[in-house]
């Protein structure tokens, strides 16, 4: 896909955006929504989606980063319910918006699905689902599934149950960010790619914050910084996020028997309750995608296309999904993978500062999909109307500014000692059936 043209001049707008991904785009056209005649551009290094947004499992999610308990702990159960409230709105208004937008994002809501694979598991999942009733959550909003009823649903080899909630839907990522990119830019945005940011700089004595690129530099009343996991490539942001690496791959087209056998009619996402992220979906020309976590954070918040390949880590990932799916033959046809965001306090967070017209949202901890949606949505309402309070502008990571991570070799060492601990905690339940006391230590890690 060719790129579209790169800066080559000086111009003037409204808003610039840097970042061509979900956050960027999806700022574009709230704006735009708002107010037609805004004057908007979106400048990108590479092309739009290269990113996250393009390249991840494809999980649009009522997800958020942090435990429903530590929410509460932090801001109150009247805050956690409404948060809850948008993000779950969220997920369907995500498929409603390409739908009208005319996108075909591969957009199927049949929830997602956390398989037990042992009776530690299966405790764990059912006391989270207790915990949850005590929240307000209802059997609508997250229930248990029995061994006989996950043949309705999807089956993975040794489950013991699942958990299930219906506040997902699988989408193709490539698809929405490419087909967002097309719809703004129908809405009269500019989009420059090939176009590296060397610099923003804040307003200041009445002047205009800006932009720079080596082809030109872009003036405006607003500039919003949508780089998520790319953040520590500008100057002084170095300890803003932490740039954490996800890999995938992807299967053959698999058989109808296949599926048959395990199921997955309505598509659910899938994952199990293992402390080291994995998430798979069946995509629509019945494929599995297939990603986790497990790849090391590089050394000061380093990002390099190099790291988006490790054999190693590959090898685990096809390990574990032949271990679900014992029955699955062909081949593994694509490989893959890139960097997300993670803030120091797990928290997302929507940033505008009205004197120095600086803006930005990120954060995501690899929930961006609707998360990046919903950060678009209230940074619109924050730029377009500062003194309306909307459910948007009053949830609890907007104008949230997280603490910045430990200088190196401290974030180094803290965050792949986080990875190390996940993995051990893996290994040792499953060999003992009993929770790792390496959890503990984890969660302190990141408190």
């Amino acid at each position: 896909m060719a790129a579209r043209a790169s800066l080559r001049q000086n111009i003037d707008v409204d808003v610039a955006i840097v970042g061509g991904g979900f956050t960027g785009l999806w700022t574009a056209r709230e704006l735009k929504r708002r107010d037609p005649h805004l004057r908007i551009a979106v400048l990108e290094k590479s092309v739009c989606g290269f990113g996250a947004s393009g390249r991840n499992g494809g999980w649009a999610s009522a997800l958020f980063p942090i435990k429903n308990d530590t929410v509460v702990t932090r801001y109150g159960i009247d805050a956690f319910t409404h948060q809850r409230s948008v993000l779950e709105r969220a997920v369907r208004e995500l498929g409603e918006a390409a739908h009208d937008d005319g996108i075909d994002a591969h957009f199927v809501q049949g929830g997602t699905l956390t398989f037990a694979r042992s009776e530690l598991q299966a405790a764990r999942l059912q006391d989270e689902i207790r915990a949850s009733r005590e929240l307000g959550l209802d059997e609508g909003d997250l229930r248990w599934l029995e061994v006989s009823d996950l043949y309705d649903y999807g089956y993975v080899r040794g489950a013991h149950g699942a958990m299930f909630t219906p506040h997902c839907a699988r989408i193709n990522p490539a698809r929405l960010v490419r087909g967002l990119a097309e719809v703004v830019e129908r809405l009269g945005v500019e989009i420059f790619e090939d176009t590296a940011v060397t610099r923003i700089l804040p307003g200041h004595r009445g002047g205009r914050p800006q932009v720079l690129s080596i082809g030109g530099t872009v003036r405006a009343d607003y500039v919003v910084r949508a780089s998520e996991a790319f953040t520590p490539t500008f100057p002084g942001e170095r300890r803003t996020v932490a740039p954490l690496y996800s890999l995938m791959i992807a299967t053959e087209p698999l058989s109808d028997s296949f599926w048959d056998d395990v199921g997955f009619r309505d598509y659910a996402t899938f994952a199990d309750d293992r402390h080291l992220t994995i998430y798979g979906q069946r995509t629509s020309d019945n494929r599995i995608a297939f990603g986790g976590r497990g790849a090391p954070y590089h050394f000061g918040s380093t990002v390099e296309e190099k790291f988006d390949h490790d054999a190693k880590v590959f090898r685990v990932i096809e390990t574990t999904l032949r271990e679900l799916f014992p029955t699955l033959e062909g081949s593994i046809t694509h490989r893959w993978g890139g960097p997300v965001a993670m803030a120091r306090d797990l928290s997302p967070s929507v940033l505008v500062d009205y004197e120095s017209g600086l803006a930005s949202a990120g954060g995501y901890t690899g929930d961006g999909v609707v998360l990046s949606r919903v950060c678009a949505t209230a940074l619109a309402d924050l730029l377009t109307a500062p003194s309306k309070e909307t459910a948007h502008t009053k949830l609890t990571f907007v104008q949230h500014r997280s603490k910045r991570w430990e200088f190196e070799p401290f974030r180094w060492l803290g965050i792949n000692t986080g990875i190390g601990l996940a993995t051990w905690a893996d290994h040792t339940e499953r060999r003992h059936g009993r929770p790792s006391r390496a959890i503990r230590l984890l969660d302190r890690l990141f408190e």
